[in-house]
């Protein structure tokens, strides 16, 4: 449960406020936090361009984003009282199997970076948890911690709190960080002093890589992702059928998909991250399609406990192994990989692995 404080203190003086400031990067870096920012909440001029994604149904079938409307713009109403936003971010790239590698062999399974370890919900809720009560030791205050859990517009706020830039594939870019890590927030009453804008916030200039290299043409502008086309949408959150015009440039990626970022020219500096939990877990940088194809939903339960990908489910994990497969040469051993699917309870899988070519080239495999 994400703990929410209600507090009444009276107000703090700017003095004391500017030194609080000051301590709460000392405090952020200490839990292992690479960077924290703090924003005022007014995001009124992001209004507009929400709305206009949300009314050309970009947001595909992630309905609860249609249902929060603007409250993803408007963080007193999430959070009555708040007055500023302290954004985070903690780095997750791992010491794994090269992933370019893994992308250009067939056989291989490919699991976006971010998910090769422990979820990160939990862990940097955790922290920063740790950093609000820090701050609420030293000025009590109402707080709540979010990541990934309320409809925030994160990567708008992280952007006024000068951690980066947002890029053309609408993730935010540090200078230092790239960008893969990630974000959360404390939503707090305390007057803070605000971080000061920085000259040339945007640092892409006419850099189209992102772009370019998405497999399935999801990011139709810069700044304008239509999540009904992109892999990370289609192999997580969307639980139906994969259209099947799709699935070929889906091809090994069984959840999620780091093409964009591993095209960005400033991710040639991310760091290493230097949190254990998000180290691979039973060899999912190294797994093979027909290895992961071979795991019972035990197997799944068993292994995938305290992953973020356990949320998708075994279906879903199925699901997409299938197209991966049909997408792989038909080896005998992807052969009885796709018929180990094909006898799967589920019907959504025995759809996708029913559209797949037999090895003699007939339509089907069943």
């Amino acid at each position: 449960m994400m703990q929410t404080v209600h507090c009444n203190s009276p107000p703090e003086n700017a003095e004391s406020l500017t030194r609080l400031r000051a301590q709460i990067d000392e405090w952020a870096r200490a839990l292992g936090l690479e960077c924290a920012g703090v924003t005022g909440i007014d995001l009124s001029d992001a209004e507009p361009g929400l709305c206009a994604w949300l009314d050309a149904g970009f947001h595909g079938g992630m309905d609860y984003m249609a249902r929060h409307g603007l409250m993803r713009a408007r963080p007193a109403e999430l959070l009555p009282g708040t007055l500023r936003a302290i954004c985070v971010c903690l780095p997750y790239w791992p010491q794994a199997h090269d992933a370019r590698a893994t992308l250009a062999n067939p056989h291989a399974a490919y699991v976006a970076r971010y998910a090769l370890g422990r979820d990160y919900h939990k862990t940097l809720r955790r922290r920063l948890q740790q950093l609000a009560e820090r701050i609420h030791d030293a000025a009590p205050h109402g707080f709540r911690v979010f990541v990934d859990s309320a409809p925030v517009l994160e990567v708008e706020l992280a952007r006024r709190a000068q951690l980066g830039w947002r890029g053309k594939h609408t993730l935010l870019i540090g200078r230092k960080l790239g960008s893969f890590f990630f974000l959360g927030e404390i939503f707090t009453d305390l007057p803070l002093p605000i971080d000061a804008p920085q000259p040339s916030p945007n640092h892409c200039g006419t850099c189209t890589a992102c772009l370019r290299a998405c497999p399935t043409g999801a990011i139709v502008a810069p700044y304008r992702l239509d999540a009904r086309r992109c892999i990370s949408y289609l192999t997580i959150e969307h639980a139906g059928e994969i259209p099947a015009a799709l699935r070929p440039a889906i091809g090994n990626r069984i959840y999620g998909c780091d093409d964009c970022q591993l095209a960005c020219p400033w991710n040639r500096f991310a760091p290493f991250t230097r949190e254990a939990d998000f180290a691979p877990r039973h060899g999912l940088d190294t797994a093979s399609l027909c290895q992961l194809a071979a795991w019972t939903e035990t197997d799944f339960r068993a292994r995938m406990a305290g992953s973020a990908i356990a949320r998708i489910g075994f279906e879903r994990w199925q699901r997409n192994l299938a197209v991966a497969l049909g997408n792989a040469p038909a080896t005998p051993d992807v052969l009885r990989a796709r018929a180990h699917l094909a006898a799967s309870a589920s019907a959504l899988v025995r759809a996708h692995v029913a559209d797949l070519p037999a090895a003699d080239g007939s339509p089907a495999l069943l």
